[in-house]
């Protein structure tokens, strides 16, 4: 039974995982400014409301829907590691996998970059504009919500390693409890410098600063180069066709294409005819993540310095191929390739996801992160906020597309997703790790196979496989005890979480009609909601 109806207007609309960045974005909106800027100022308030998750001190990726040109824009600004973080370097210095904490987990954060690249190129108003609200929750403090405080109690030990990190985050020796004020001066410093010089108010002058003397500070291999000569990318989006609906992701080096893979592979079923969350339709998408996943998780890397075969990947005769493995009444538990067993399972990550719509047809899919919980743990003199840990997700195996290197951006989880069919144009995701690309595919069958609304596609119960080997999966309490135990007769060992779980993800969707009509829908498993903008006066 859906929980929340959902946001249905004309002048635009903002849906993000706190509702104060889903307002400010919608107060951009009123002001003038389009779907590009309320999605750059509702990043920047999510950066302030929920640290543990995001901030400028991470990466970025958006696809763009340009309604007067009918086209969708990718950029991927993910950072690239140091010029000198080789597999040899890290070697050198005790590494034998790679750190996912501490300074030599840190990559140059591409966040910044990316609101520079997507306000010069489509945005309408200036940074000074629409980075106020932001600078201004910085600067005079903000309640902190139900959801965020929980997971941000879940950092203190993380925060407590650094002196800086638990002077910034544990004001009073302990995790800001709900309700409580929460300031942060320094990050509304960092921003204004943003809004009066681009990026160069980051990737240069007193923030970068501060951030190569943090490298001086814990030795890190950094270098102001590393910093200034970083650019982000606009690429072309990937995408597939199911059930007349093209779907789009980022292509590699986001884990986008498994999404991609699974519909392939789950098109040539019957999973409308199935039901929603039978054990047959659930049997099906868990074999197929695997398969999958397996198949991204072994070519997917920098494609700037590796030949990744996504054509070939994303073709219907491989999908044909694969879904022939699918055994219907038996699980698999060994779809992983041998040589990949160092990475056979990662930790979740901690995301953002948002999605902004303006009344003239833009759209926004956008996603940010700096990986695992306050990433890094690390936080650079008079910044205002965490360096990502990004680094964390290359691998220290030689050979392979993902492995560590110099100027090299990793395998990312992070994806925001985009479909269409006709006029109707859909702007999604869900956030979560590994959680997100077998998320994606269960939202679009949701709209797709069964017809659900924004709201119901993205409440409705879930499973997540975070794992890339064995038959273990996880699902929401809400799936019914006839279902799980078909899955257990199939093979799977399943466990049982909560009715709504943080590990399958939340996330944010909205869609637009032929005549212009807006449906939003926001996941209850987060703080945040979708908020409309107001039409002008």
């Amino acid at each position: 039974m859906q929980a929340r109806s959902m946001v249905i207007t004309t002048n635009g609309v903002v849906g993000a995982s706190q509702t104060l960045a889903a307002a400010a974005g919608a107060r951009i909106l009123e002001a003038g400014g389009n779907a590009v800027d309320a999605a750059i100022a509702a990043n920047a308030v999510m950066g302030v409301v929920e640290p543990e998750s995001n901030g400028i001190g991470g990466d970025l990726f958006a696809l763009i829907y340009i309604a007067r040109e009918d086209k969708l824009y990718a950029l991927n600004a993910s950072g690239w590691s140091p010029k000198s973080m080789t597999r040899e370097a890290l070697l050198a210095r005790g590494h034998a996998a790679m750190p996912e904490t501490g300074i030599d987990s840190v990559t140059v954060p591409g966040a910044v970059a990316g609101w520079h690249a997507m306000r010069e190129r489509f945005g309408t108003l200036p940074f000074s504009r629409i980075l106020a609200p932001a600078i201004r929750y910085a600067a005079d403090g903000f309640p902190v919500t139900e959801l965020i405080a929980a997971d941000w109690s879940n950092g203190v030990e993380k925060l407590s390693r650094q002196a800086r990190a638990r002077q910034l985050y544990l004001p009073h020796g302990k995790a800001p409890v709900v309700g409580e004020l929460f300031r942060n001066p320094d990050l509304a410093k960092s921003y204004r410098l943003i809004a009066e010089h681009g990026r160069d108010g980051f990737y240069k002058g007193p923030v970068a600063d501060g951030i190569l003397r943090l490298m001086q500070e814990e030795n890190g291999l950094m270098t102001a180069a590393d910093l200034a000569e970083f650019e982000p990318e606009w690429v072309e989006p990937i995408s597939t066709n199911y059930h007349g609906w093209t779907v789009y992701e980022l292509p590699p080096n986001t884990q986008g294409i498994a999404a991609l893979m699974m519909l392939n592979i789950l098109e040539g079923f019957p999973i409308a005819k199935l039901g929603h969350n039978s054990a047959e339709t659930l049997h099906l998408f868990i074999e197929a993540k695997k398969l999958a996943y397996a198949d991204m998780l072994e070519q997917v890397g920098d494609p700037r310095l590796n030949r990744i075969p996504a054509a070939t990947m994303l073709s219907r005769k491989y999908a044909k191929a694969r879904a022939a493995e699918i055994d219907t009444k038996q699980a698999r538990c060994a779809v992983v390739p041998a040589d990949l067993k160092h990475i056979a399972q990662l930790p979740g990550s901690d995301t953002i996801y948002l999605a902004a719509a303006d009344k003239d047809g833009n759209m926004v899919s956008l996603i940010q992160s700096i990986y695992l919980s306050f990433g890094s743990g690390l936080v650079a003199p008079g910044a205002g906020f965490v360096m990502q840990n990004r680094a964390g997700l290359f691998t220290m195996a030689e050979g392979k597309p993902n492995t560590v290197a110099g100027h090299k951006r990793p395998l990312h989880t992070i994806i925001p997703a985009f479909m269409r069919k006709g006029d109707t144009r859909i702007a999604f995701g869900i956030m979560g790790g590994w959680n997100q690309a077998q998320a994606h595919a269960q939202f679009v069958s949701n709209v797709v196979d069964h017809g659900f609304n924004m709201q119901w596609a993205l409440e409705a119960p879930r499973f997540t496989k975070t794992t890339f080997e064995g038959c273990d999966v996880e699902l929401e309490s809400r799936i019914s005890d006839r279902v799980i135990e078909g899955l257990r007769e199939r093979g799977h060992q399943v466990k049982v979480g909560n009715p709504f779980d943080s590990k399958v993800g939340n996330g944010q969707a909205i869609l637009r009609n032929a005549e212009g009509v807006l449906f939003a829908g926001s996941d209850p498993r987060k703080d945040g909601s979708a908020v409309p903008a107001n039409p002008a006066p």
